[in-house]
């Protein structure tokens, strides 16, 4: 409960950090850290006191061999006995070494004392130099061409993506995740938008490209393929049915362009010939194949497919004609009309897991994944795609990607910064006093030996 209460504590000081004292067993500084883009957490809050912690270790360690220092001192004074005189330069030693590491990783974080010494406080001082060099050294030893390949290639990524995908549910899981992203992608999209950009692109395609003779080779194709015929014979057939049914409507259209001053029954026997004639020829040309209507139609289709390809003026017809059409507000509406018929119908097939479209991504995910688990070739041009892809970013974007890191440190406060890397690497860097205490008090030892045996 009281590391709740303490952390609780940290999170409403937003980043304030407090510590008394200022000397040897301290090393710290009193006041409120500005805010900053650094966050500063309740785990480093944690780690913090864990400093605290070795460094009451680190500084009683000092004042330990201290005291041994002037015990040893007082008890060669005394004539203990040359044992205190060893004593005493391993301890005087210990001390000289304690002071000096202490001296050392306190320069590191904040100025020793806090007295102007040069070449202190160097984490805070020299906050925006170590970011550049950081940026710079990534830039060179993780974003090198080299590099990115090497690591690329030791990955094997086109076999292990490959033996993935085989696998059947891994494949129903990326069928289902692109069914989801899929659905997104079409919910988010506004229809007036693509709407509007469907029917500008298919009306600048239209208006750019002409159909003349596109039109023209086709129609050539057709009719020297016989593929007419089946329309001719539909055409006869209908108007043959139409005609017999529509008789009186016929011979009213005659007598109705008859100039009035002839009889009636004039007329009527006219139209009554008229409507014969029409329905016989009618009938003539939908059971004879090799009529001679027949013959002048394919003769009219040939000459027209011809016109279209090479006449100007039969092509300048068209594109006015074309553009009339395009320009409709009809096929203007057909077109937008169409979006919406695509969009519902994917998305009901992204929705469905037994539709097609989803049987069909998921049957090619899994041959595609068996490609290339077996495949040595298509994972070579794979992973050569990732690579080349990988390199290009990182060749391009390298001094965005390094500045970011420079940047990013620059903008950090100096003191909290201090404050945060201190709580993650203190703990270890108050292992060095303790060392430095323990070697220097055995150098001490060593050294009065030696001298004490040589002046002996």
């Amino acid at each position: 409960m009281q590391k709740r209460a303490e952390q609780a504590e940290l999170m409403e000081r937003t980043g304030r950090d407090t510590e008394a004292g200022a000397g040897p067993g301290t090393e710290g500084v009193t006041g409120t850290a500005p805010l900053g883009s650094v966050a500063y957490s309740a785990a480093d809050e944690e780690k913090r006191r864990g400093v605290r912690r070795m460094k009451t270790t680190a500084t009683g360690l000092l004042l330990l061999v201290a005291l041994i220092f002037v015990l040893a001192t007082w008890a060669s004074h005394t004539g203990a006995g040359s044992w205190a005189g060893y004593v005493a330069a391993a301890a005087e030693a210990g001390m000289v070494g304690a002071l000096a590491d202490w001296f050392a990783v306190t320069a590191l974080f904040r100025r020793p004392l806090g007295l102007p010494i040069p070449h202190t406080a160097i984490i805070p001082n020299k906050k925006d130099q170590l970011g550049e060099s950081l940026g710079s050294f990534v830039g060179e030893n993780f974003l090198s061409e080299s590099v990115v390949r090497a690591r690329l290639r030791a990955v094997g990524i086109g076999g292990r993506l490959g033996s993935w995908l085989a696998e059947p549910e891994h494949a129903d899981r990326v069928t289902a995740e692109l069914s989801t992203a899929l659905r997104g992608a079409l919910t988010v999209l506004r229809d007036s938008d693509v709407q509007a950009v469907v029917g500008e692109a298919i009306t600048r395609r239209a208006e750019a490209a002409e159909v003349a003779p596109g039109i023209g080779k086709m129609l050539e194709k057709v009719v020297s393929d016989g593929g007419h015929r089946r329309v001719v014979d539909l055409v006869c057939v209908r108007a043959h049915d139409w005609l017999t049914v529509h008789s009186d409507s016929v011979m009213d259209a005659v007598q109705g362009g008859a100039p009035g001053w002839t009889p009636r029954f004039v007329d009527k026997k006219i139209g009554d010939r008229v409507y014969k004639e029409l329905l016989r020829f009618i009938t003539e040309m939908r059971d004879m194949p090799e009529h001679p209507a027949r013959g002048a139609l394919d003769r009219f289709l040939v000459d027209f497919a011809s016109d279209l390809q090479s006449d100007t003026d039969t092509r300048a017809r068209v594109e006015r004609l074309k553009s009339d059409l395009v320009g409709r507000s009809e096929v203007q509406d057909v077109i937008a009309s169409a979006w919406s018929s695509v969009r519902t119908m994917i998305i009901s097939a992204a929705e469905d897991e037994q539709s097609e479209l989803r049987l069909r991504a998921r049957a090619s995910l899994l041959s595609l994944g068996t490609r290339l688990a077996t495949d040595g070739r298509l994972q070579q041009k794979l992973e050569g795609w990732l690579e080349d892809a990988a390199v290009y970013v990182v060749t391009t974007y390298r001094g965005e990607i390094t500045s970011l890191i420079s940047d990013t440190v620059a903008g950090w406060d100096g003191e909290q910064t201090s404050r945060k890397i201190e709580a993650h690497i203190g703990r270890d860097l108050q292992f060095i006093r303790i060392n430095g205490t323990v070697v220097g008090a055995l150098a001490g030892l060593a050294i009065y030996a030696v001298s004490h045996a040589l002046g002996a």
